[in-house]
């Protein structure tokens, strides 16, 4: 199973001292400019290495503060800036990790609840994998297909069961296809170890039960309108109407609750109970996450506007819909670009 990623074109933006919150060092526009063409890719490199989008954009300032640093030693000769800027960025998530726990999905924790009745546990300690914004890979179609694969919420949550550097290798190998000599280099190793490395991650991903549908290609109008007609549904709070669009084994989970649910009829007692909870009035915003199609969920309060509560990244096979990952954390809505409330009378724009 192979992967290719290549340059977004994101905005151009000044490089903060890593962990601090102003700007406390000059970054030349020459810098800025030859570097600004890689940071969407080098974002997206450091999530699939983190699996939180906010450590991946902590982790990208400090690659460019450290290639700042060391812009002198620069050789032109021996490595592309693209190649010489990865290197950095990898070293820099390995450093990062030292500290870090793997950030899991509750599928991965925990075995599934039976009761959709029963009361939510929450684990807030836990440090959860986080939803990526495709906005951040750039505007280029082609960078943004190409990378897709390799941003799967199902691949990137296998991943984090690999040590960290076996997670670089596998990236640097099969999603950057970098040569064994090169990965070697990069992280001051042997062939023969890199090799080993690879191998090893390869076994942990086929153990971990990635399938094809999850790494599909979401785009097919087929899929897209399954989407659509789930949108609608969830607007209207019609349950019937939800649980036709889903596969009878549909897994439906929700960081940070350690509660999920298998089953088309599970899943619709579940959502009865949400409408229950927060009322039937909501509104949803398409998006894509992780190359999937995705909805950001708007639940209307008592002053009438509608507050930021869920995103919702899907799964979507021939068959339907096969999982579901509601991230249950509004502070992720301005990652994607979103409010975090609506305005009443423009939350159907």
């Amino acid at each position: 199973m192979r992967w290719r990623t290549t340059a977004g074109r994101p905005r151009v933006c000044t490089v903060r001292e890593h962990g601090r919150g102003t700007a406390d060092m000059s970054i030349s526009v020459d810098f800025e400019h030859s570097t600004a063409p890689f940071r969407g890719e080098l974002l997206a490199h450091c999530y699939r290495m983190l699996g939180s989008v906010h450590d991946a954009e902590d982790v990208l300032q400090e690659t460019l503060v450290r290639a700042w640093r060391a812009k002198d030693r620069y050789d032109e000769g021996r490595a592309s800036l693209r190649t010489w800027l990865y290197r950095i960025a990898t070293n820099a998530c390995l450093t990062a990790l030292e500290s870090r726990s793997r950030r899991p999905l509750p599928t991965g924790l925990v075995g599934p609840t039976d009761d959709p009745q029963a009361p939510l546990t929450s684990a807030l300690e836990v440090p959860w994998l986080q939803p990526f914004p495709d906005a951040s890979l750039g505007t280029d179609p082609a960078a943004v297909a190409a990378s897709r694969g390799s941003l799967r919420l199902a691949l990137i949550a296998a991943m984090q069961l690999l040590p960290a550097r076996q997670r670089a290798i596998l990236i640097l190998r099969d999603v950057l296809e970098w040569s064994a000599a090169e990965v070697a280099d990069t992280l001051s190793t042997t062939v023969a170890a890199v090799n080993s490395g690879l191998q090893r991650a390869r076994a942990s991903l086929a153990e971990a039960g990635v399938s094809e549908e999850q790494l599909a290609e979401p785009d097919d109008p087929g899929r897209r309108a399954i989407l659509d007609r789930y949108a609608a549904a969830f607007e209207s709070a019609d349950i019937e109407a939800l649980t036709r669009l889903l596969t009878e084994d549909v897994i439906l989970e929700m960081p940070p609750v350690l509660n999920w649910y298998v089953g088309r009829r599970h899943y619709g007692e579940f959502m009865a109970r949400v409408f229950t909870m927060r009322g039937a009035d909501w509104r949803v915003r398409p998006l894509t996450a992780n190359g999937q199609p995705a909805l950001a969920a708007y639940a209307r309060n008592p002053d009438g506007a509608y507050e930021a509560r869920t995103l919702q990244v899907f799964t979507i096979g021939k068959a339907g819909i096969s999982h579901d990952v509601v991230f249950a954390d509004p502070s992720l809505f301005p990652a994607f670009g979103l409010p975090v409330l609506l305005d009443a009378a423009a939350s159907r724009s």
